[in-house]
């Protein structure tokens, strides 16, 4: 059939080199019978190696691509991924366009010996396409793993005035719910991870954080971060990680999370202190 349909290349994997002179000799004799008047170039490429060095196989995760589409990898960062396994752009460049890289790949360019398929690396790569993209379509990108949160017009507008506080910081679309889902959680709803739980200094803060944050009357995460500074490190004299990290925890119920006053500004004051009020409760 393949000689039927006129196919004038074959690549695969190097593992059926030995078999190419016997499907060779298959081509010539379908010429002498007229099925077929031209031999395919047969074109083999080596393997990619997985942990320790072992060819990847079908069961490996990291040769299911679907796999990589539920952690979050975009087609634009896990194309350019796969084409740098044995064939690179320039010497010097790792990230490029899928336009870029059509315009420029020769397979004959392809590296001869096998290429390992470096997770880390494919992450690191899938993070600067991420950080290209406008920032409306990086927005649009999330809502599939962000799931039941996105429900409505409104939270999808919320999401596209949070996304570029994530953009620059994420590496996978997986990564969203993490650093987003407190946005789109009731304030009752939200719960505080262990290790995001404050020290001794935790109550202090949180109470003086309400008082200065009450009699706010324009609600922008500048006017929102001078008020917190001028009365947790310049008047309490604290360190900003022990003034903001029980602050960042009472909000956002994680250790890490977008930056804290533009967090504060997209909950908006009432949900801000609400949840302040309700950790403070806690301790």
């Amino acid at each position: 059939p393949i000689a039927i349909m006129g196919v004038t290349h074959v690549l695969r994997g190097e593992d059926l080199l030995s078999s190419t002179p016997r499907q060779i000799a298959l081509y010539t004799a379908l010429i002498a019978i007229g099925l077929t008047d031209v031999i395919p170039r047969f074109g083999h490429l080596p393997y990619v190696m997985g942990e320790g060095n072992k060819k990847l196989s079908k069961r490996d995760p990291e040769s299911n691509l679907f796999h990589h589409r539920e952690r979050g990898f975009i087609p634009e960062g896990l194309v350019n991924y796969l084409s740098l396994l044995g064939w690179s752009l320039t010497h010097d460049r790792d990230v490029f366009s899928i336009d870029e890289m059509v315009a420029a790949f020769d397979v004959v360019d392809v590296n001869p010996h096998p290429a390992r398929f470096d997770v880390t690396k494919a992450e690191s790569i899938n993070g600067d396409h991420i950080r290209m993209l406008d920032a409306r379509d990086f927005a649009e990108r999330l809502i599939p793993y962000l799931g039941d949160l996105i429900r409505t017009d409104a939270d999808r507008e919320l999401l596209v005035a949070a996304a570029p506080l994530v953009q620059e910081r994420m590496q996978l679309l997986g990564e969203a719910p993490g650093l987003l889902a407190f946005l789109f959680t009731a304030d009752d709803q939200l719960e505080f991870d262990t290790d995001a739980m404050p020290g001794a200094e935790g109550p202090e803060v949180i109470e003086a954080a309400v008082r200065v944050l009450v009699p706010l009357d324009a609600w922008t995460h500048d006017t929102i971060e001078a008020a917190l500074r001028a009365e947790l490190i310049d008047g309490k004299g604290l360190k900003p990680r022990l003034a903001f990290g029980p602050l960042r925890s009472a909000i956002s119920g994680r250790r890490i999370s977008p930056p804290l006053f533009e967090s504060m500004e997209l909950l908006g004051k009432a949900s801000t202190l609400a949840r302040l009020e309700r950790l403070g409760a806690r301790l």
